[in-house]
């Protein structure tokens, strides 16, 4: 393939730009913050769940504690009423003597109710209290995890405004270069992930290598005109007065 040498000579500056497109899209791919919102997103998730067991705890209490506090309430009752008629002395003696037993039962009865509750409401001071440490650990999740999403996407825009800025450089490069040169150029950069590369003092820019002395004599003997390739890494290799030929 043959391609004025000026033509060849850009080839580096859409590298410059493909490179540096390549790079942004690793940094986008391998910010921390990626990493770090993943993992605040589970923590904050796992807590989320957390807080709904504490609080299916501090529930499932104060529905024993209201049941306690109505069998409480029934219990007052049937004793206000057993002692009113107990008060009325009428009846049989031995019918009140059984209202004066029921009466001693349902206070022992109430007696262990309201200590059944208390021990409830004691627990329940247990579950509110753990269920506001986890609040605290929720909201303060929450809050890191708001601040590195918005970090993120600070970093994002920024990442975004580069790549706009050197696709809007590219189009036009490759627009004013050689089609057939553009598309050599696009498979040695999809197989190798660079397309050109420079050749500067005998060395290869692309894979680092230094040319044989075969490679440079057949390099050399090529008119300015004709496309080389490293015979190494197959890249386009550009040359200059800085090749070293």
């Amino acid at each position: 393939m043959k391609a004025d040498p000026e033509a060849q000579r850009r080839l580096l500056d859409l590298q410059a730009l493909d490179t540096g497109l390549a790079q942004l899209a690793h940094k986008r791919r391998t910010m921390p913050e990626n990493a770090e919102v993943e993992r605040l997103g589970k923590e904050v998730q796992g807590l989320a769940d957390e807080r709904a067991s504490a609080q299916v705890a501090v529930d499932d209490l104060d529905r024993d504690i209201d049941r306690i506090e109505r069998d409480v309430e029934q219990v007052r009752t049937r004793a206000d009423r057993d002692k009113a008629r107990l008060d009325a002395g009428t009846g049989p003696a031995k019918q009140l003597e059984a209202l004066q037993h029921e009466l001693e039962t349902l206070a022992r009865r109430q007696r262990d109710l309201e200590d059944a509750e208390l021990e409830l409401m004691e627990k329940k001071e247990e579950a509110e209290t753990v269920l506001a440490e986890i609040d605290g650990r929720l909201t303060s999740s929450r809050t890191t995890l708001g601040e590195v999403e918005r970090r993120r996407e600070e970093l994002l825009a920024g990442i975004t405004r580069d790549e706009e800025f050197r696709r809007s450089g590219r189009a036009p490069l490759v627009s004013d270069l050689p089609v057939d040169l553009v598309k050599l150029y696009e498979q040695v950069r999809e197989n190798t992930g660079m397309g050109a590369a420079l050749l500067r003092a005998g060395r290869c820019e692309g894979c680092r290598l230094e040319l044989s002395g075969s490679e440079k004599t057949r390099i050399r003997a090529a008119a300015p005109d004709d496309v080389v390739r490293c015979d190494d890494c197959r890249r386009i290799l550009v040359r200059t007065a800085e090749s070293g030929l």
